[in-house]
């Protein structure tokens, strides 16, 4: 997209899946990684869950450690931090309806990126990795078309 296309660059960037254990955590680490510090980037979930193993796998073959990562949801991130991201990335339906219910109070813009929720797939290990190599691979390529090359990151 031409960066005159582009829209505008946010300060701070909340990603938003349905349990914050896969698809939200994996999108805000490649964020972090992809753009560094240059904005803030958080991570919920309209429920929380546990984090997910594969999700950690696949992120760790990368040379991201998401290990440490504590699902949250938007009432405890509320507490924490507070909620003042000036973007919502939703990844989900449910995330998508709730950051729109949330959004009347705060105002930030909000975008959905439909992404295909890898645990639900079936198979062997190494096709359950696939599933989810995939979905990281998507989030990446995403973060780059949305936000381009704004540099402090470690590629």
């Amino acid at each position: 997209m031409p960066a005159s296309e582009r829209p505008s660059r946010p300060r701070a960037v909340l990603f938003v899946c349905g349990v914050n254990a896969v698809r939200s955590p994996m999108a805000a680490a490649l964020f972090q990684q992809h753009l560094g510090k240059s904005m803030y980037v958080g991570s919920v979930g309209v429920q929380k869950g546990e984090l997910d193993p594969f999700a950690v796998a696949v992120m760790e073959e990368i040379g991201i450690d998401i290990a440490r990562h504590k699902p949250v949801t938007f009432e405890e991130l509320d507490e924490l931090e507070g909620l003042g991201f000036d973007l919502i990335v939703t990844l989900s339906p449910p995330a998508h309806h709730k950051a729109l219910e949330l959004n009347r109070t705060i105002g930030a813009d909000v975008e959905y990126w439909p992404t295909v929720d890898p645990t639900g797939i079936e198979g062997n290990r190494e096709q359950r990795l696939n599933a989810y190599r995939d979905v990281r691979d998507q989030l990446m390529a995403r973060i780059r078309e949305r936000f381009g090359g704004l540099g402090g990151g470690n590629e």
